[in-house]
């Protein structure tokens, strides 16, 4: 029987690996940039994405009568918890540095075993929950060095764990919807619910959703071009071709490559509690991912940073 990676790319995976590991880093990067309220760059860089996957998915969208109505809701839900993660995750970089947001946001894999766990009495094994151990203990160094720093980056700490827990319960329902539901399907519904939540926020709140600088704009459109569609979605194109567990080990170049934009961009120097508590959750998600190589990938990576 045929492995369901071994399909061949005319060039080397490396290439289109290495294209998607530098455009995710640049999305903390982009999110700094703009002026514009995060929830404004969220509902534009979702309606943007939305809009650039809609040529491509015409086949599909004719079956969407066949979504049963319990799987819409688990859509809204998953729409909903995108856009909390979002709010939270693009918040946080007002508080504390890019290096301490993306490297915590990257806990999201341990909370999602977690979750599995509860839910859906997963058990992980041994290996796995000593690379949870690990990774927490890098958190927990960030923490207590951002909090010796500063109140404003604590909270902007917080914000960002918060952010990676809102993205795991995105990822537990996708668990269950993308089952019934492709991934195609599945990634556009919910960027399209995602960006009505954003718009919804923005009118209750009475942020303005027009009216920005032709700047401001080109950010919102790079947001979606650069870390979703060049980052994220060749991970979920190549996830035919190679195994989930190096897609995966990839998103890990994030908190890395925006840490060292970060560093040469905005003069963000790394702390030591920074760059200890960084291996740690590194080491410990390295391990975990190493442990569950065989179970771990969801069917197509739904949108995280």
């Amino acid at each position: 029987m045929q492995s369901p990676h071994s399909s061949k790319l005319s060039v080397s995976p490396f290439i289109p690996l290495l294209i998607g590991m530098l455009a995710i880093s640049f999305a903390p990067i982009l999110v700094r940039s703009s002026h514009a309220p995060v929830s404004v760059q969220g509902m534009y860089r979702m309606l943007f994405t939305f809009l650039l996957m809609l040529p491509f998915g015409t086949k599909q969208l004719r079956t969407l009568h066949t979504i049963s109505r319990r799987d819409w809701l688990l859509l809204l839900a998953a729409g909903f918890f995108l856009a909390v993660h979002f709010l939270l995750w693009m918040a946080s970089l007002t508080y504390t540095s890019i290096a301490s947001s993306t490297i915590l946001l990257a806990l999201e894999p341990v909370f999602v075993m977690v979750g599995a766990f509860f839910l859906f009495k997963d058990r992980p094994n041994k290996f796995a929950v000593i690379g949870l151990c690990v990774a927490l203990a890098g958190a927990i160094s960030i923490g207590s060095g951002d909090i010796s720093l500063s109140h404003r980056a604590f909270f902007g700490d917080m914000l960002s764990f918060l952010g990676a827990l809102a993205v795991a319960v995105n990822m537990l329902i996708a668990k269950q919807i993308m089952q019934r539901v492709s991934s195609y399907l599945y990634s556009f519904i919910v960027f399209g619910i995602t960006a009505i939540c954003f718009a919804l926020y923005n009118l209750v709140m009475g942020i303005s959703m027009s009216g920005y600088p032709s700047m401001e704009w080109i950010v919102f459109v790079l947001l979606a071009v650069v870390p979703t569609v060049l980052g994220h979605m060749i991970f979920n194109w190549l996830l035919k071709y190679v195994k989930p567990t190096t897609i995966s080990m990839s998103v890990l170049a994030e908190p890395v490559g925006a840490s060292l934009l970060g560093m040469l961009i905005f003069r963000e120097m790394i702390s030591g509690f920074q760059l200890i508590g960084g291996l740690f959750i590194i080491l410990g998600l390295a391990i975990y991912m190493r442990a569950e190589n065989q179970s771990s990938a969801l069917p197509g990576e739904p949108l995280q940073a």
